[in-house]
This record gives C-alpha cells, sequence and structure tokens, in this order.
C-alpha cells in the first residue's frame, strides 16, 4: 500500500508554479508573492511542489486507501524569516508514521510509539536544520490543519494553517 504511494511520490521534484504556470525548482524572492498551491492533479501534472503541494498530493493518496492521517504545519516565527514545513503522519495498528517526501535530507517513512514521540522528533530536527536565526522556543508553532482550499496564496495558506489546532509539546 505505501509502496504505491511511494512510486508516485518519487516522481515529484521540490520546486513550485508561480500564478502564470512557470516551475521553479527552489523557492526565491518571487515565492511569497506569486505562490499558488496546486491541487493534487496539477502536482500530478506538474510533478513538482514544494511541501504544502506535495502534503496534499498525499492526503489524496492517503484517502484513497482508507488510511488514517493527520497533517501537520511547523514554523518558526521572527522578524526575517518564518521557516515552515507541512508534513503527514499516518497510523498503523498502534504506531505512528512520518512520511516525508518533500524533505529530502528525511526522505522516507519514519516509525514512532507514539504521536508525541513523532512531532517531538520532527520538531527538533526542524531546529537543527532549519532555523538560521536565534531559535525561540517561544515563536515554534505546529499546527494540526484541514484541507485547505487550493489555489491559495502562501500567506493564505499559513493563515488556513494558523486556524488549526495548534499543539503543544
Amino acid at each position: 500500500m505505501i509502496d504505491s504511494i511511494n512510486k508516485i511520490m518519487d516522481e515529484i521534484e521540490y520546486g513550485w508554479v508561480d500564478k502564470n504556470g512557470n516551475i521553479y525548482y527552489e523557492v526565491n524572492d518571487k515565492f511569497s508573492d506569486n505562490y499558488v498551491l496546486e491541487s493534487p492533479d496539477d502536482v500530478l501534472k506538474n510533478k513538482v511542489g514544494v511541501c504544502f503541494d506535495q502534503v496534499e498530493l498525499e492526503r489524496k493518496l492517503f484517502t484513497d486507501i482508507n488510511v488514517s492521517f493527520d497533517t501537520y504545519f511547523i514554523v518558526h516565527y521572527n522578524d526575517k524569516e518564518m521557516p515552515s514545513h507541512t508534513f503527514l503522519i499516518y497510523k498503523d495498528s498502534d504506531k505512528f508514521y512520518w512520511y516525508e517526501n518533500s524533505w529530502l535530507m528525511y526522505k522516507g517513512v519514519h516509525k514512532y510509539d507514539s504521536i508525541n514521540e513523532a512531532l517531538t522528533d520532527i520538531k527538533q530536527k526542524f531546529i537543527d536544520s532549519e532555523i538560521d536565526t536565534e531559535y525561540n522556543p517561544y515563536n515554534l508553532c505546529i499546527y494540526r490543519y484541514s484541507k485547505p482550499k487550493y489555489g491559495i496564496s502562501s500567506l493564505e495558506f499559513y493563515n488556513h494553517c494558523e486556524k488549526g489546532e495548534n499543539i503543544i509539546l
């Protein structure tokens, strides 16, 4: 079952599509003003997506095989930048699995005994590798979020995720 998802996700590269349909393979200064959240069908067609887009494709794929999952948004707020990441955690029997495709250094399926263990591990990996400025634990948030509307901007996506459940670890 996961092998079929891996086969599809292995074809997706990291990148994004702007309002005009141009494809970029790295986040650049045009991202915040020109990004739009792709639908799963668009990700499959374009073969590219940032974590926001890839998690939405994963949402569709896991829903299609009837596997229970939640999607999460982690962000560190500061004056200069707001590094963030979205990811999916699914449950199988009594274990939890972080399914990661877009964060290449952690690509794969990671197994945990509890949701808290999974979120704590992901949080530490995010702090260690994604926060270049001074880390403030009060500025780091994790939200469990629902399916967003496709075609929204990055700011609208952040706003959508921030309306989700704030997870306190």
